[in-house]
């Protein structure tokens, strides 16, 4: 079997409009804790969560360990003294952002080809911070039945560039990591699989540069010429 493994933002969707770094609409979020449970906040202790968020920020922390969505909430909303279940909290923050994830148009077609030639396709992605792997999954549900393998930073209990989850997804396909591809469209999506000692195929849609791809029909003709 030969298995190819996708990062999923930026490679195979996306949540529009989104930037970067979302570290600029953690005030929105948690302002959408207060509005859907009435419950009144003082400034400086929305100020005080908002930078304890920034703190668990894994791109200012640079942190590779996970952590679940309740605990950082746990923590963060700590000093509120809400009587609400932390799951009702961390529930209001995310809807609250109203984020619209889409796939990628070649996306699907390209999942459903590789397919067909014989390739199995996992996916290796970092949770958004604090977001809950099943918020995550249910927002790319038309995306899982073309994937024979997802694993999020919450299952493998690390975040990339930790090579954690392409060695889960070596042992579920049984195949050794240095056989895998990795296709990522970030810096460290390439240093994972430095770490791991797999290929990586760049991917950098829209703003396609040296030794890159820009879309995944890209993918399919080196695969052909191979």
């Amino acid at each position: 079997m030969k298995a190819i493994v996708f990062d999923l933002g930026g490679t195979l969707m996306e949540y529009v409009g989104m930037p970067y770094s979302w570290v600029d609409f953690y005030t929105e979020g948690l302002e959408a804790i207060i509005q859907k449970l009435h419950y009144p906040v003082p400034a400086e202790a929305v100020e005080q969560s908002l930078q304890m968020l920034k703190e668990f920020n894994p791109r200012q922390s640079g942190r590779e360990v996970e952590h679940l969505a309740d605990y950082i909430f746990d923590k963060v909303l700590a000093h509120w003294k809400v009587d609400a279940p932390i799951s009702a909290c961390i529930e209001a923050f995310w809807s609250g952002l109203q984020l619209k994830a889409r796939i990628y148009p070649d996306t699907i077609p390209v999942l459903q080809e590789l397919k067909e030639k014989g390739y199995a396709a996992a996916a290796l992605t970092d949770l958004p911070s604090a977001m809950p792997d099943e918020r995550f999954r249910r927002d790319i549900s038309g995306l899982l039945p073309y994937l024979d393998y997802y694993v999020s930073s919450s299952v493998a209990g690390y975040r990339k560039p930790n090579s954690r989850g392409l060695e889960l997804i070596s042992e579920r396909f049984a195949i050794p990591v240095p056989e895998l591809i990795f296709v990522g469209d970030e810096e460290k999506d390439r240093e994972t699989a430095a770490r791991a000692g797999c290929s990586f195929i760049w991917i950098q849609r829209g703003e396609k540069k040296e030794g890159s791809i820009c879309s995944l029909y890209e993918l399919l003709k080196l695969f052909d010429e191979k």
